[in-house]
């Protein structure tokens, strides 16, 4: 049954639109603080331009530093964003020389900018500042005395400068997305077309059609249209066996029901009681073939629908071959052949088979041997035991089998050449397909100096892992 789980078509849309919205968000992340930081770095070399002008125009008087603002340093820190700005100059001892507001510069401030400019960012009447200090000597004409030159003001303007490069970066960068969204929309179905062309072909190949696939796929897709291939070559296969089986069926069931016509018209014709007793002989021979040849035939069509073997209970196949030997040597067919068993091992083996398949497979293989062996032949039945496997065999002194013949034998409806005795040719096609359901191996061998054997090989089984009850071991055999 055929269970649909989804598109995947949608699938790979999914995983390919997370992928991305993760690469997104973690650019938009290195995008936000590279635009901040540009708008700092920017800034800050505003602040650093002025500290520079300011401290320019530092000079001395009495001994004294003094300071008038050049209009091109609140020029510099002056932006549109109506920014409040700050500046200090401290004399050697942090007094303040010029400043524009009570802004406390911290003493440990002071001694970090003595060694090195440095800027930093700090919190002034609940707002937000950006402070840059740097040391200058300054030369006077009495003394020679370093000054702190202090530039600062609020972030606003920084902030705003990072927002909008921000701003301008997200607009390129969900353009960029819709694009890749329409381009993997079309790579999508681009990549997907060698899969329709398939479906499509499939939809519209005749139910008749099991020749190999005409198909341009990618590599992905090999493995795909081989199992196709291979899945078309074993019906057509099928099929093939399945018509030469039906006409080979037709033409064994033609032949014994016309000679049964001709036998009754030829009885009609006659007044004499002695030929309607002998065709009514004949006709009742004919129907036993016939009778045996229609269960040979239902027997081959059961063995379709046998269980898998590790799914059946396991059957102790020493008893079964006992029972079946007992029951062979007793009837009719079997009084002029010297029909036994070999020496048996002492315990049971265990196999897991159906009950009335092991008594089909055994039935045909005695039936066989008896029907292609002259009376007075020995036929011998036995088991031999190895590592995990039971080798069943069944072996006669008759004339055997060419070896190029043997093959052939376990086909349908195949004699191996021999139209001397009755039999319809179905017994070893029918034992071979119970080895093979079964798990097993049938192979025919010489025996020495004339003869054949046939031997068996089916996997040994847990008896413990199910209970060994056969629910079919008391189900009769199909006769």
């Amino acid at each position: 049954m055929i269970e649909v789980t989804g598109s995947l078509k949608r699938r790979l849309a999914v995983w390919l639109l997370l992928t991305v919205t993760g690469l997104g968000a973690l650019l938009m992340i290195e995008a936000w603080l590279s635009t901040h930081r540009a708008a700092e770095r920017a800034f800050d070399s505003q602040l650093e331009a002025a500290a520079l002008t300011i401290a320019e125009a530092v000079q001395w008087q009495a001994g004294e530093p003094l300071v008038e603002m050049p209009a091109a340093a609140l020029q510099i820190l002056a932006t549109h964003h109506q920014e409040r700005v700050f500046y200090a100059v401290l004399d050697a001892d942090g007094k303040p020389v010029s400043t524009n507001m009570s802004f406390t510069i911290e003493p440990e401030w002071r001694e970090r900018v003595a060694d090195a400019p440095w800027a930093l960012t700090t919190d002034f009447d609940g707002t937000s500042w950006r402070l840059y200090g740097r040391e200058y000597d300054s030369a006077g004409w009495v003394s020679q005395e370093p000054v702190q030159v202090w530039v600062g003001h609020t972030r606003v303007g920084r902030q705003a400068l990072g927002d909008e490069l921000f701003e301008r970066t997200l607009s390129r960068f969900l353009a960029m997305v819709l694009l890749a969204g329409i381009l993997m929309a079309m790579a999508l179905r681009v990549a997907l077309g060698p899969m329709r062309r398939l479906r499509r072909q499939l939809r519209h190949r005749d139910a008749d059609d099991m020749g190999p696939l005409d198909a341009r796929v990618p590599e992905e897709m090999r493995e795909l249209a081989q199992t196709l291939d291979h899945l078309f070559a074993r019906q057509r296969h099928s099929r093939e066996a399945l018509l030469r089986f039906t006409a080979d069926a037709s033409h064994q069931l033609k032949t014994p029901l016309a000679g049964l016509k001709s036998t009754s018209e030829l009885a009609l014709k006659s007044q004499d009681p002695a030929d309607w007793q002998a065709a009514l002989l004949a006709v009742h021979d004919g129907a036993d073939r016939t009778s045996r040849l229609a269960s040979q035939l239902l027997s081959l069509a059961r063995l379709r629908h046998i269980g898998e073997a590790g799914r059946v209970a396991p059957l102790d196949i020493v008893a079964v071959l006992r029972e079946c030997v007992l029951d062979w040597a007793g009837r009719e067919v079997a009084r002029d052949h010297d029909l036994g068993l070999a020496e048996m091992p002492s315990g049971p083996l265990w196999v897991r088979a159906d009950g009335w398949a092991i008594r089909e497979l055994l039935g045909n293989l005695i039936d066989n041997a008896l029907r292609y062996t002259k009376a007075g032949s020995e036929i011998t039945l036995g088991l031999c035991q190895y590592r995990e496997t039971v080798s069943l065999y069944v072996e006669d002194n008759g004339p055997g089998v060419p070896f190029e013949a043997r093959e052939r034998l376990l086909q349908p409806f195949e004699r191996g050449g021999r139209q001397d005795t009755e039999g319809s040719g179905l017994g070893l096609a029918i034992v071979d397909s119970i080895a093979r359901r079964l798990g097993g191996r049938l192979s025919l061998s010489e025996r020495s100096p004339h003869g054949l054997i046939v031997t068996l090989d089916l996997p040994l089984c847990d008896p413990d892992a199910h209970p060994a009850s056969d629910p079919d071991a008391t189900r009769e055999t199909p006769s």
